[in-house]
């Protein structure tokens, strides 16, 4: 073997990297003194640092599992939806503004809560309070018997409700502005101009909009809303639904005290003016925002103090 390949060594095969042969040197380590570690009476493991260790170990790690647990079994069902969690967010936006304004409403009118019972009394005879069904909020969003299961044998073939009324009934509470029994010969119609069945002070009343305060009531018993479409009564609604083109989407939102349509449209009075109000409602319920209630309660004052668009 010449002195070339005895100073190389071959690792592997004919392809491998040839490495040339290194030369090594050996030697001694001197001693070298580890100084054993120094122990001191701080050192002692008392009370508190087993409460900081079983809180650490323990409780932040138990925290830990059970919001873990709570994002993946609740929490990722609104945060994976942007819409739902938005639809969420204004939902209850719009119940704190509803129910703070409808406090303050009632203390800023708490004297004519007191004052205007008396002049309803001596004006007429009746109950100074008038309540009438209403139609609210439509929280059926689709037909639950829409998807049937062959292999389900027990099952209500009957819808749960026995009359479809399109939405939540409810009792709107207002002040009394017409005779006593005003619908007795005549049956649930619109009030017009110049309606004989309105008393002397309903017609202030109805022209000021002070009628409608203990309607308040009904937006702190979640009836009803500040703002949104108003509500009708259920023959009517019955009736306009196969009258009018998307009558029913304006049951999507909770009824309000005011609205876009009331600024705008006023009270109805026949099938064309309900036409203008539903597509107004229709508009307000695609575009809402709180900057849009906000605009609305401040064109309502201007709609009080001027009587635009009574009866």
């Amino acid at each position: 073997m010449n002195n070339s390949l005895n100073n190389r060594i071959n690792y592997g095969n004919e392809n491998a990297t040839v490495l040339t042969r290194q030369g090594f040197s050996y030697g001694v380590a001197g001693s070298v003194e580890i100084p054993a570690p120094q122990t001191s009476p701080a050192a002692v493991v008392t009370f508190l640092d087993h409460l900081r260790y079983f809180y650490c170990e323990y409780l932040k790690g138990m925290l830990f599992i059970a919001c873990s647990l709570l994002f993946i079994f609740a929490v990722p069902v609104v945060l994976t939806r942007t819409d739902r969690l938005k639809a969420m967010v204004n939902k209850v936006t719009k119940r704190a503004v509803d129910v703070a304004g409808a406090m303050v409403a009632m203390l800023l009118t708490l004297p004519l809560f007191l004052i205007l019972p008396l002049l309803i009394k001596l004006d007429s005879e009746g109950p100074v309070f008038y309540t009438q069904v209403r139609i609210g909020v439509n929280r059926r969003k689709r037909d639950r018997r829409y998807c049937r299961r062959s292999d389900v044998k027990d099952r209500r073939e009957r819808d749960r409700r026995r009359v479809n009324l399109m939405g939540k009934p409810f009792r709107v509470i207002k002040f009394r502005t017409m005779v006593q029994d005003a619908e007795k010969k005549c049956g649930p119609v619109w009030a017009t101009r110049n309606d004989p069945r309105i008393t002397c002070l309903g017609k202030i009343l109805r022209k000021t909009r002070l009628d409608e305060i203990p309607q308040f009531i009904n937006v702190l018993k979640g009836d009803m809303s500040l703002v949104g479409p108003r509500p009708e009564r259920p023959n009517f609604v019955h009736d306009l639904s196969d009258r009018v083109n998307d009558y029913g989407g304006r049951l999507a939102v909770k009824p309000g005290l005011t609205g876009l349509a009331q600024v705008e449209n006023g009270y109805d009075s026949s099938v064309a003016s309900v036409s203008r109000k539903v597509r107004l409602d229709l508009e307000y319920i695609r575009n809402w925002s709180i900057w849009t209630d906000l605009k609305i309660l401040f064109r309502t004052v201007v709609v009080v103090f001027t009587g635009k668009g009574a009866c």
